[in-house]
């Protein structure tokens, strides 16, 4: 091996056990936002998103923004998405990651003829202490909100979230009109694993 190769295999290998460590850090100062759909792994995701925006600039709702820099240097500027604020629409043609030149949003490969599969933004559910039908009167607000068919269910006049079909877009919880929201939404493990991994 040629000693310039030998350098830059040892500054990438130095690279990436510096991004490890600030993957771990960003991941336990994430709190509200996580990655844009069909993020790569945080490490990864830090290692070459080259911020350039495209993703951000693509997205027709404005769900994506850049992160401050009081994330710290290895994570400003990157792209994020705040579901407590705002649903991420699922866009059909998935116009975020087709923007993404690097790749760091990549949608997993599937047969030509089949969509991919949704990813798993966040993990949702229902406060019974908050939402309305759940205290009597009924409300209805986040009825036509879910774009996942089976993932929000009625027993009654009550929603019901389905956890297995829900992606967690966040999108019934932008719908709610009660406050404190009856929506209650997390990132999920597999989420909370990739900023580890």
């Amino acid at each position: 091996m040629k000693r310039r190769d030998l350098f830059k295999l040892g500054a990438r290998k130095t690279a990436k056990a510096a991004l490890d460590y600030a993957a771990v850090k960003i991941g336990g100062r994430a709190g509200n936002w996580i990655r844009p759909p069909f993020a790569v792994h945080e490490r990864d995701f830090l290692l070459d998103c080259t911020r350039c925006d495209a993703c951000i600039e693509a997205c027709p709702h404005h769900v994506l923004f850049k992160l401050p820099a009081s994330h710290g240097p290895e994570a400003a500027g990157t792209p994020a998405m705040d579901l407590l604020v705002v649903g991420c629409h699922l866009c059909e043609d998935w116009p975020c990651v087709m923007a993404c030149d690097p790749g760091v949003l990549k949608l997993p490969e599937t047969d030509k003829d089949s969509p991919p599969p949704l990813p798993k933004l966040a993990l949702v559910r229902i406060d019974p202490k908050a939402c309305l039908p759940y205290l009597g009167p009924e409300c209805g607000a986040c009825r036509d909100s879910c774009p996942v068919p089976g993932a929000l269910l009625w027993e009654g006049i009550r929603p019901v979230i389905d956890p297995e079909a829900c992606t967690g877009c966040g999108l019934c919880r932008e719908a709610c009109i009660v406050e404190p929201n009856a929506v209650l939404l997390a990132a999920p493990a597999a989420a909370r694993e990739r900023l580890r991994a």
